[in-house]
């Protein structure tokens, strides 16, 4: 590839992140819009609280279980594990994220 065809490359994205960076100014201007009648309803909260465990669960599901475009199981299954039945003992978060590293790496060790 010559130093032209890069520049053009890279001019390229940047039109790109540019129109992205609109879109999202756009779409929080427009959140400003919404009645707040419409934000207090306790159906909307109930639906953004929902909506933001689907996503915490969706991101965690994916950062475990994917590696590139393939599905593994390996010492991140073994954390997640052992980090949830921390959680359902009511252990404190300290202790949760110190399980969870330790089981990840005695997996690691022993793999």
């Amino acid at each position: 590839m010559n130093t032209e065809t890069v520049a053009q490359i890279g001019a390229h994205w940047w039109l790109w992140v540019l129109l992205a960076s609109a879109i999202a100014y756009a779409t929080k201007l427009l959140g400003y819009g919404v009645p707040a009648r419409w934000l207090h309803h306790p159906r909307m909260a109930r639906v953004a609280g929902s909506l933001t465990i689907a996503l915490l669960a969706a991101l965690t599901a994916m950062n475990t279980f994917a590696s590139g475009q393939q599905l593994v199981l390996d010492a991140r299954l073994a954390a997640l594990v052992v980090a949830a039945i921390a959680l359902t003992l009511r252990a404190p978060f300290l202790v949760v994220v110190v399980l969870g590293a330790g089981a990840s790496a005695a997996v690691r060790w022993w793999m």
